[in-house]
């Protein structure tokens, strides 16, 4: 029986030197693996950046030219509806509204007592500058101003002094 016990002593010992070996061929990461990993972790999130702010920018100027393209095609709604005879207009507007504030309040239909039309149904910030501050344009100003002559909204455009992706100004759309 001593001899079973020495055997299964010996057997023991002999496993459990294995699993020691095994335990230290495996034993995880060295230090220079771990600086190699966060290395190349930092150079992935360095080029991950610049191209995560142009995104924000095009999402950006993407929303600038949707809101854009919905004021002016309200102004045109209206202008259209001034040139039915549908609404009632100012004189000397030529038929565009008197401001965007118009557009969203809506006006009444002429022969209509009850009835208003609303062309936006709120004025949304530009995106580029934060705030609901358009550029404004009416049928009397010069093509190039950036001065609103007070009496009617041809055009919008936006107030921000800068430069799309493209190389354009944001002012110029």
């Amino acid at each position: 029986m001593s001899a079973l016990r020495t055997g299964g002593i010996r057997m023991c010992a002999a496993s459990a030197s294995a699993s020691v070996r095994l335990r230290a061929g495996q034993s995880g990461m060295t230090l220079l693996e771990l600086v190699i990993a966060c290395a190349i972790l930092v150079i992935l999130a360095t080029v991950a950046m610049p191209l995560e702010r142009v995104n924000i920018i095009r999402h950006r100027e993407t929303l600038l030219h949707e809101r854009l393209r919905e004021m002016r095609d309200a102004i045109d709604r209206y202008k259209d509806d001034a040139d039915k005879n549908l609404i009632q207009v100012q004189a000397g507007t030529e038929g565009y509204p008197p401001d965007l504030q118009t557009l969203v309040s809506g006006v009444q239909l002429t022969g209509a007592k009850d009835q208003r039309v609303h062309y936006l149904r709120k004025i949304e910030p530009d995106p580029m500058t934060g705030n609901t501050d358009w550029g404004l344009r009416s049928v009397q100003d010069d093509p190039d101003t950036r001065s609103w002559g007070g009496q009617n909204v041809f055009d919008v455009y936006s107030q921000s002094t800068g430069t799309a992706l493209d190389g354009t100004k944001y002012s110029d759309w």
